[in-house]
């Protein structure tokens, strides 16, 4: 470094030498830097030049700034410089820091913790810095809230269309499980709800199977014909299903015959349920509203048996039918309990197999 060449330089060649001494020293290349390098090259202060020369390639950045504050009156500047340069490095940890974690709303909120603690933590922090770095995290809180926002829509879309599905599955359920003339469950429901009563075995002391049929129904059909049969039909299952707890499971098993699963009650109960049943229905007036024609009384046998009386469902729907047929072979509209020594006398007739 001389003070011959330095004046004479043109423009450029000076700035060329200046950034060439200042990374050849290995110095900071910062403004407080290049311009004490300025001042030592131009040769305004040859005892600038001369203890700058002296420091040669292992001067420190303490060193330089002791030059800048003795020759250029800069100390304080430098200070100040350098508490901008370690903010401005905070500054950047966090925005790196922002921008891995704001694609997660979890981890963004822990970014804003983070955030705040280092920004209280400072004390010399500008306004212009503090203003960019609040709208980068606005900014950043917008599109992470705008994401966040999307990614919800996105679930609550999905889920409002597997709702959809839902739905959909548990009518077209809901339709195959139904008898369309009585609105209450079918043979294929009946079937599914017989199986899995043998699922809980604890439970079978106080569940039973009733078998329901309307008495004398041929002669009603053939005096009236179907259209007024079926009436009856939907009739019967009514008064069956306002006459128990809405947790019993009522179903039309076939033709004229009903089955009732009731659980929770012990047999003496399932009695009481079934006279209940019977008598609304033996009270029920069946009349033609147009033709005054009466078409009653309409009257029910009731058999029934508790599923610890058998040891499957085919068993159990045996047992409660040798009940039904001893209540109409007893004369009709009356309900029987199971019996074991009634098998005897039980012709008996085919279950569909409840597994088909």
């Amino acid at each position: 470094m001389t003070t011959a060449t330095a004046p004479r330089a043109q423009s450029s060649d000076l700035i060329g030498q200046i950034i060439y001494a200042v990374r050849s020293m290995g110095v900071a290349p910062i403004p407080r830097n290049y311009q004490l390098f300025y001042e030592a090259y131009i040769g305004s202060n040859p005892d600038l030049t001369r203890d700058l020369a002296a420091l040669g390639s292992r001067a420190t950045q303490e060193e330089l700034d002791a030059l800048s504050h003795r020759y250029l009156g800069t100390g304080q500047v430098a200070v100040i410089e350098d508490a901008h340069t370690r903010i401005l490095g905070e500054l950047d940890a966090l925005l790196k820091l922002l921008r891995q974690e704001q694609s997660s709303l979890e981890s963004y909120g822990k970014l804003l913790g983070e955030t705040a603690q280092r920004i209280n933590s400072k004390s010399n922090f500008s306004n212009d810095l503090l203003t960019s770095a609040l709208a980068l995290l606005s900014e950043a809180t917008g599109s992470t809230m705008a994401h966040g926002e999307k990614t919800v829509g996105g679930v609550v879309q999905r889920s409002q269309e597997m709702d959809q599905v839902r739905r959909e599955l548990d009518e077209y359920k809901r339709i195959a499980n139904t008898d369309s003339l009585t609105r209450i469950a079918n043979r294929r429901a009946f079937d599914e709800r017989l199986a899995a009563t043998y699922d809980n075995m604890a439970l079978l002391p106080v569940t039973a199977l009733v078998l329901a049929d309307i008495d004398n129904f041929k002669k009603i059909n053939d005096s009236y014909g179907h259209p007024v049969g079926d009436k009856i039909l939907a009739t019967v299952a009514s008064v069956i299903r306002s006459n128990v707890r809405k947790d019993v499971f009522v179903a039309r098993s076939g033709g004229e015959e009903f089955a009732i699963l009731v659980e929770g009650n012990t047999p003496e109960e399932v009695m009481i349920i079934c006279e209940r049943v019977r008598r609304a229905l033996e009270t029920r007036i069946f009349r033609n509203s147009r033709s005054g024609i009466d078409y009653g009384p309409v009257t029910i046998s009731l058999g029934f048996a508790m599923g610890s009386q058998a040891s499957d469902p085919g068993e159990l729907y045996a047992n409660a039918d040798t009940a039904l047929y001893n209540a109409k072979n007893a004369g009709r509209n009356r309900s029987v309990f199971f019996d074991d020594s009634m098998k005897k006398d039980y012709v008996g007739k085919s279950w569909l197999i409840y597994r088909k």
